[in-house]
């Protein structure tokens, strides 16, 4: 295999070039990215960039000198338009079109947006530099989605001194994929933090003043951020013959088709762990498919299944976050740890009979790890719970 064509230069893309070049693989590695920056960090964006904590320097994901040790036929602030199996090429915005033996798809995902103009999103640094220039004691900030992304930057205002209205179309901010209690738990935060949180609010269009609500209510704002969720960047492979569907469809490999493989935010793959399809968008997840990726396809006669434990972590306010395993779709929650009421816990999630996630707030590492372990071997859910701390455990809620 000659040449190796990377498309994406994010966490995702980097790690498969360095898995590759670890695996001994010497011949060309072109690296394919639509920023013009070498790839950095995104989780920072909405937590240290953002709180002006940080600068963008700090972001790079390695030195110059690490990507240089690396040979990288590097293509940056270069569009990815199209993709043509028989022929095994990419085709680029921009230049002609760049030939490869073996292919990997990273190219992540883009923020919703919703209709009318002046909103921002949160995904590039260009983002979070946009809206850090904005806020500011006093200013008024709207923020569309309370998910993980909305509530981090929601946060983040709050502490840089904006006034921060909350609008969340679910009753339950984050309820579909940690459960109603903890929800409600993380949701308590954002209030007692001066938050103008509002649920079960749906709003249809951004507008010179703020955001207009479905019912018709103006919300005045000076900012605005839409975290909505985001969208897999997918478009460049239609009619390629790759399966799209909610992201690059793939194996339990991370195989999109002969020799192309898939990795990070835009990879819909089969988690034989879970038994079922999932698209990850976590960081930790973009790096360890990214070298999963790059290991299958290198080496074919001694590929393993991609079977994580998805690992997820959120900064909010005084919370830390941390959950391990796949929480949707989960048919009961349980406190094994700590107290709701506190803000510092572990709870435990079950679907079937089985153990598949767990959470804490507040905690400290030492008490999350071991259920990674308990989901990576498949514990069953009674045995599982029942030896947590000797304490009784409470069950808080059920799908």
């Amino acid at each position: 295999m000659g040449r190796i064509l990377v498309v994406g230069a994010s966490a995702a893309g980097l790690a498969a070039a360095e898995a590759l070049r670890r695996e001994g693989y010497d011949g060309t590695i072109t690296l394919v990215g639509d920023e013009p920056h070498v790839p950095y960090d995104r989780p920072p964006l909405s937590k240290q960039i953002l709180a002006t904590r940080w600068e963008p320097e700090r972001l790079a994901l390695r030195t110059p000198g690490d990507l240089g040790a690396l040979d990288l036929d590097l293509r940056l602030g270069a569009t990815a338009t199209g993709l043509d199996l028989a022929g095994r090429t990419v085709l680029l915005a921009d230049g002609p079109p760049v030939p490869y033996d073996g292919l990997i798809v990273a190219t992540g995902v883009r923020p919703r947006r919703l209709p009318g103009e002046g909103a921002h999103v949160l995904r590039t640094l260009g983002d979070a530099l946009a809206l850090r220039e904005r806020l500011g004691p006093g200013r008024r900030l709207v923020v569309v989605g309370a998910g993980f992304l909305g509530a981090e930057a929601a946060a983040v205002a709050r502490g840089l001194g904006a006034e921060v209205t909350l609008l969340e179309p679910a009753p339950v901010p984050l309820a579909h994929a940690v459960g109603e209690e903890v929800g409600r738990v993380l949701s308590e935060a954002h209030l007692v933090s001066g938050v103008d949180l509002r649920t079960g609010v749906t709003v249809s269009e951004v507008t010179d003043e703020g955001v207009r609500l479905a019912d018709g209510e103006l919300v005045e704002a000076d900012e605005v951020l839409v975290a909505v969720g985001s969208l897999p960047n997918t478009e460049w492979l239609e009619g390629s013959g790759l399966t799209l569907g909610d992201g690059v469809v793939c194996d339990e490999y991370c195989e999109a088709a002969r020799n192309v493989y898939a990795a990070g935010d835009v990879a819909r793959w089969y988690n034989p762990l879970f038994g079922t399809s999932m698209r990850i968008e976590h960081r930790t997840n973009a790096a360890e498919q990214g070298m999963a990726a790059a290991r299958n396809l290198l080496n074919p006669e001694a590929r393993k299944p991609f079977a994580p434990v998805p690992y997820f972590w959120s900064d909010q306010y005084d919370m830390k976050i941390q959950a391990f395993g796949y929480l949707r779709g989960h048919d009961e929650v349980a406190v094994v740890e700590g107290d709701l009421a506190e803000r510092r816990f572990v709870v435990a999630y079950r679907t079937g009979d089985r153990l598949t996630g767990a959470l804490a707030v507040g905690m400290p590492p030492k008490a999350i790890r071991p259920w990674r372990q308990a989901i990576a071997a498949s514990a069953p859910w009674r045995e599982a719970v029942k030896t947590s701390t000797g304490a009784e455990n409470k069950e808080v809620g059920r799908g």
